[in-house]
């Protein structure tokens, strides 16, 4: 027991507990805009949808129903802009995050093979190489990677933490280079209907594949957009070969989404209006703690999408933390994300309209 875990860093959010008790002994309650899980309520259509589908005895398909299948190559060609999808080209997954921590494990990697993921990103892109026994590698332009043991090279636009969207000739060169080393490419864009200033591109739009999925995959999630983190509902697009593999592994895995879950997924992917209604409310909270942190003597870098400003005094990410739970706000500090980020912190604008202004007053103290 504990030989796998043992390959695992620490679990960052336990390093912030202090921090967070520190916060939560404000007079007037904590403001938490560090983990950035999603406070408003479901859309409306989406629990119908749910509650509808409850009475669901039965059990689930790893591949979901045909209603799911349409509803994502659906919604992946509108909204993405990707071509000639069929159900082969789309596998539901239970929550984005079980993907990321999985899928080189999965993908029968081990030792000697070798995961990229960018020098500052989401700590589940290391967790799942090690899982794997795989090592894991970071770089700042992924052509200039070693492809020599590169099995598996992971993309993410809009960033987590950052916010940087990688534009469409980036995304085109780095597809080109993937394809000619015979490296699997995935690119999580669990963030890509949340663009501020910048329009983020799908690695699956033709402009970057060529019309072809040969050797990606893109991943997506329900949570940002319409508030299901709490459903755990995401799902991949892309390469037909690579899926199907995936789907018989996970059919062995038992790794399927709930019936009612899948039914509430081809609600709100068929629906816009609520995913508009989500982004205004963000626009209006992203506005002012931007606002407020740059008149606090903040820079903020990137963050023209997503959900997180990427922030900075040009001090310790941790001196910053502790400066700022003294105020009542709970922010994550950079070095959760890579050492590149030892000196900013990703503040979250997913609390409530009441919080947001709580937390501007008191970056004006």
């Amino acid at each position: 027991m504990g030989t796998v875990s043992s390959r695992l860093p620490v679990f960052p959010w336990d390093r912030l507990e202090p921090y967070k008790t520190t916060a939560a002994a404000h007079a007037d309650g904590i403001v938490d805009l560090s983990v950035g899980t999603p406070v408003d309520p479901v859309p409306a259509l989406v629990q119908k949808a749910l509650t509808d589908a409850a009475d669901s005895p039965g059990y689930p398909t790893v591949w979901g129903t045909a209603a799911l299948r349409d509803a994502l190559t659906g919604w992946a060609e509108r909204r993405l802009g990707a071509t000639g999808l069929a159900h082969t080209n789309v596998l539901p997954v239970v929550g984005s995050k079980e993907l990321v921590a999985w899928l080189p494990t999965q993908l029968g990697l081990g030792a000697g093979d070798r995961v990229a993921h960018p020098r500052l990103a989401y700590p589940t892109y290391e967790v799942g190489a090690r899982l794997a026994g795989a090592q894991p590698v970071v770089y700042d332009d992924p052509w200039d990677l070693d492809p020599a043991g590169l099995k598996l090279l992971w993309l993410n636009s809009p960033s987590n933490p950052t916010g940087r969207v990688l534009g469409v000739e980036e995304l085109r060169r780095t597809v080109a280079w993937a394809r000619e080393h015979g490296v699997l490419l995935f690119s999580d864009e669990c963030y890509i209907e949340l663009g501020w200033e910048a329009d983020p591109v799908s690695v699956l739009h033709p402009d970057v594949c060529g019309g072809s999925y040969d050797g990606i995959v893109s991943v997506h999630s329900l949570s940002k957009r319409s508030n299901l983190a709490g459903y755990r509902a995401a799902f991949l697009a892309g390469d037909a070969e690579v899926l199907g593999e995936l789907l018989q592994i996970r059919k062995h895995g038992g790794m399927m989404i709930p019936a009612p879950v899948q039914a509430a997924t081809v609600a709100a992917l068929g629906d816009t209006e609520h995913v508009g209604e989500q982004r205004e409310r963000y626009a209006r909270r992203r506005t002012a703690l931007r606002e407020a942190l740059e008149a606090a003597g903040f820079r903020i870098e990137h963050s023209e999408a997503s959900l997180y400003l990427w922030a900075t005094r040009d001090e310790s990410c941790w001196d910053t933390v502790a400066d700022l739970a003294k105020r009542g706000v709970l922010v994550a500090p950079g070095d959760f994300y890579g050492t590149a980020g030892e000196r900013f912190v990703r503040v979250a604008f997913t609390a409530t309209d009441e919080r947001v202004d709580a937390a501007v007053r008191r970056l004006a103290q």
